[in-house]
Formats: structure tokens, sequence, C-alpha cells
């Protein structure tokens, strides 16, 4: 069911990725820190594709 709202919320979370962040969670990580890690990991992943194909 979560791997679904998941997807319709168009998260991009596989289910690893997602099964890892509803530990954390529970654990007692906030989740807008978690959120704001994740979006700056991608933002980081995107730039590193960007200088790839430039050279």
């Amino acid at each position: 069911v979560l791997l679904e709202i998941s997807r319709i919320l168009n998260t991009k979370l596989d289910m690893e990725t997602l099964s890892i962040c509803v530990r954390l969670c529970e654990q007692g990580i906030n989740s807008e820190a978690l959120s704001s890690v994740i979006k700056e990991l991608r933002k980081a992943t995107e730039a590193l594709k960007v200088e790839i194909h430039t050279f």
C-alpha cells in the first residue's frame, strides 16, 4: 500500500529506499530533514550527470 501511495505522489522512491525511509522515521529521524537530504542527493546526482556529459 505504501509503495502505491509513493507512486501516486510521484516520489520516485523504489521499494528498498522507501523501506529504509520508513525505518528511519520509525526510529525517530525527522521526516522533513530526511526529505531534504533526499532532495539534495537528487540535485547532486543530477549535477554529476551533467558534469559527466559535459566532458
